[in-house]
C-alpha cells in the first residue's frame, strides 16, 4: 500500500480557497455551479463538487471530508481515493442534475466516501446525533434520512437526491473492494505457482540423503 498523502486535507484546504474567492467575486459561483446549462457547458458537473453554499456548509462537509476521508484513503490508497472522490462527485451530480435546477456542494462525494467506509469498516465505532454508534448504523441512518428528504420529510435546500446517489455509489464501490479482496484472498494458494527452493537447501538435502 502507497504511503498515505493526506488527500482529504489537501482537498479540504483547497475547498477553501475556493469558498473564499466565492466570496471575492460575485460572479465565481454562477460560472461553476451546477444548473441547466451543464449538458452545454459540462465542467459544471465537477467544479459544483468545489463549492459551497455558506460557511456552516463548508466547515459541515470539511468534517465529514477529513474525518472519513483519511480513513478511507488509508484503506484504499491515496491515488485510489482521489479518482474515488472525483468520480462519486461527477456521478451524484449527474443524478441531482435532473431534479434541482441548480445545485452544488461536496456532499455526494463525501456521501460516497461514507457509504463505503461503511461497508469496509462496519464496526468502526463514531460518534453522531450525540451517541457512539457503529459506522454501518450511521450509514442507515443517512440513507433513511435522505430517502425521507426527497419524499419532503427533511430538511429544505439541501440536495438529498445527490446524497442519496452517493451514499449508494460509496456502498456499491465498498462491496466491489471486499469481494475483490476476498476473491484474493481465497486465490492466494495457486497450484499452478512455482515453487522455489533455495540451491543450498537442495544441496544440504544431497548431502544428508545420498552420501
Amino acid at each position: 500500500m502507497e504511503k498515505p498523502k493526506f488527500l482529504p486535507i489537501w482537498i479540504g484546504l483547497f475547498l477553501i480557497i475556493v469558498f473564499l474567492l466565492q466570496n471575492l467575486f460575485s460572479d465565481f459561483t454562477d460560472i461553476f455551479l451546477l444548473n441547466q446549462n451543464s449538458l452545454e457547458e459540462p465542467w459544471r458537473f465537477l467544479t459544483a463538487i468545489f463549492l459551497h453554499g455558506g460557511v456552516a456548509h463548508l466547515l459541515y462537509n470539511l468534517f465529514a471530508l477529513i474525518f472519513f476521508g483519511l480513513t478511507l484513503e488509508r484503506l484504499i490508497g491515496s491515488r485510489r481515493f482521489l479518482v474515488f472522490y472525483l468520480i462519486s462527485g461527477i456521478l451524484a451530480n449527474l443524478a441531482s442534475f435532473w431534479f434541482y435546477p441548480s445545485s452544488l456542494g461536496a456532499s455526494g462525494a463525501i456521501m460516497a466516501v461514507i457509504g463505503c467506509v461503511a461497508v469496509l469498516r462496519p464496526m468502526m465505532t463514531v460518534w453522531a446525533f450525540g451517541v457512539i454508534m457503529p459506522m454501518f448504523i450511521l450509514g442507515i441512518i443517512w440513507i433513511i434520512g435522505s430517502v425521507l428528504g426527497i419524499f419532503g420529510l427533511g430538511e429544505a435546500g439541501i440536495g438529498h437526491i445527490a446524497h442519496l446517489a452517493g451514499i449508494l455509489i460509496g456502498v456499491l464501490y465498498g462491496f466491489y473492494l471486499r469481494l475483490r479482496r476476498s476473491g484474493a484472498k481465497n486465490n492466494s494458494f495457486n497450484f499452478n505457482r512455482t515453487i522455489v527452493i533455495p540451491e543450498a537447501n537442495i544441496r544440504r538435502w544431497e548431502d544428508w540423503n545420498l552420501r
